[in-house]
């Protein structure tokens, strides 16, 4: 395969930037990444508050999560195209203000029907920043070299993600959980700020290329599809039944004309073509894995500890700091072996198996369990999925070329947010049951009825304030015991990760920017 002028061209724009110079532009990126992050980390204890104030159930609790994954999964491809073909920066600052004007709109927000599409919008701008940080620093500096400054990355997404569920706590406990979203402006205008003075990229747009319209709107499908049918199935119609399989046969259509459109695409959205080699299909797999467990643990331990276990939302943010510091040290002291000896393959493969120990070990919790143990499992899934989440994205990026590197990055996180997304909704519909079969035992123990812990549509409610002692005690109780099964659930999916990793043949990272002619030919 050889290099096409335009590709060449754009490739030579491209150079390793000076250590100082990274560092100029890591502080821009990270400031941006952690205006995002910080505002969902801290929204994440607050859920639990905000759901039972706007009178939600646990099936809108689920839908308020997966609103905002959905828009960030159907996104990040795109954002990663456009990346490839417009300016990085002009992209990530408008990824900035999109994600602000969404946390303007969810702290004003009255409804949980206004809370769905305000977190839709800030879906859509994370999207674009969990495309663009990656893309700019597979922009910058060669991959062998990347594990170094993953360890700056960690440390500040481990201070946005270890201080903002206790201060989300904090927060909500003191001023209301609508100023968890009204502060991350102030963050957000300083990132805007700092990615004016400091980031300086070549735009390497191709002018007569059409954008991949078609391809955008299938993978819109294709990610919205099963999403829909595991939140409706179980309750609106059976999990075997005509609806599941119209689900499924539309599902099978929108994905076969993705791979139609993006294979005849000069610019497709989805990468087939850059995707094809054994490595990158077995990275999605394990992305897949992974996001389950990367997204699964946020939304359901937080659930866990407030709903199961009664605490407040500061106590849940504290609660949840072992996951999250053994998730900044594997990430951080993983990148550092990486770039040392240049092999990546043991650090995923040891992380991989931490993450299934850590995931199995919670899949046995319930409400006798004590806290201590609960921290160790957290502790182990966390520093497996540390070491295992950036390292799937760096190997796709070791077999491309800078020009492609943003679409190429963006596809691995869209599958990973797709297996999240669609992880959490299963998951989701499956506590949501369990809860509800749980609710019904406690309360017949007691000689009551469910109905009085149910909304409208049989759907139980979360705000049980006013409800007598012992009916609260079977609330807690029952969700305790119900997330068990759901942590198994994403232990066993975690599993086809480990099985991946094993298989994937481990190539040297190379120590360029941009593919050499031998490589490029090899490919």
């Amino acid at each position: 395969m050889t290099t096409s002028p335009t590709t060449a061209t754009a490739t030579s724009a491209y150079r390793q930037y000076s250590h100082r110079e990274i560092l100029e532009v890591m502080t821009a990126l990270l400031a941006a990444l952690f205006t995002a992050m910080i505002s969902t980390t801290i929204v994440s204890t607050a859920l639990p508050t905000i759901i039972a104030d706007l009178d939600g159930t646990q099936r809108q609790y689920t839908w308020v999560i997966t609103a905002s994954l959905l828009a960030m999964t159907v996104s990040t491809p795109v954002w990663g195209k456009l990346s490839d073909l417009f300016s990085k920066k002009a992209l990530t600052q408008i990824s900035i203000v999109l994600f602000v004007l969404g946390s303007v709109a969810a702290g004003l927000t009255t409804s949980i029907a206004m809370m769905m599409v305000a977190r839709a919008v800030q879906g859509l701008a994370m999207g674009g920043l969990m495309a663009l940080v990656q893309a700019i620093m597979g922009s910058i500096m060669a991959p062998r070299e990347r594990g170094r400054y993953a360890g700056y990355m960690g440390a500040v997404m481990a201070v946005a993600t270890v201080s903002g569920p206790l201060l989300g706590g904090v927060i909500t406990d003191s001023l209301g959980w609508r100023w968890c979203y009204f502060v991350s402006v102030p963050l957000a205008v300083a990132a805007l700020v700092l990615l004016q003075i400091k980031l300086t990229l070549p735009t390497t747009r191709r002018t007569k290329t059409p954008l991949d319209y078609s391809g955008a709107i299938l993978v819109t499908f294709v990610a919205a599809l099963p999403m829909l049918w595991v939140t409706f199935a179980g309750s609106d119609y059976d999990w075997i039944s005509w609806q599941s399989g119209a689900y499924l046969v539309a599902f099978l259509v929108a994905a076969a004309l993705l791979i139609v459109v993006e294979l005849r695409a000069a610019e497709p959205v989805i990468p087939i073509r850059l995707l094809r080699n054994p490595t990158a299909a077995l990275m999605i797999v394990a992305g897949i894995g992974a996001g389950v467990a990367m997204f699964g643990s946020g939304v359901f331990l937080t659930q866990y500890f407030q709903l199961g276990g009664g605490a407040s939302p500061t106590q849940a943010g504290l609660m949840t700091m072992p996951l999250i510091v053994a998730q900044m040290l594997a990430a951080t002291i993983g990148g550092q072996i990486v770039t040392r000896t240049g092999r990546i393959k043991p650090v995923m493969l040891v992380g991989g198996l931490v993450m299934l120990v850590g995931l199995f070990g919670l899949g046995t919790i319930d409400h006798t369990m004590p806290y201590w143990l609960v921290a160790v499992f957290m502790a182990l899934m966390g520093a497996g999925i540390g070491a295992l989440v950036q390292n799937v994205v760096l190997v796709v990026q070791n077999t491309v070329d800078v020009t492609q590197i943003g679409a190429a990055s963006a596809a691995i996180a869209f599958f990973r947010s797709l297996g999240g997304a669609v992880g959490v909704s299963v998951l989701g519909a499956v506590l949501t049951a369990r809860v509800a079969t749980n609710i019904t035992t406690g309360l017949s123990s007691l000689g009551l009825s469910a109905d009085s812990m149910s909304s409208g549509s049989g759907d139980t409610k979360l705000d049980i304030s006013g409800l007598p002692g012992p009916i609260q005690e079977v609330f807690h109780h029952s969700y305790a015991d119900a997330f068990g099964g759901v942590f198994l659930i994403a232990a066993v999916c975690s599993v086809v990760s480990v099985v991946a990793i094993i298989a994937m043949r481990e190539a040297p990272l190379r120590t360029t920017i941009a593919l050499t002619n031998t490589e490029e030919r090899s490919r």
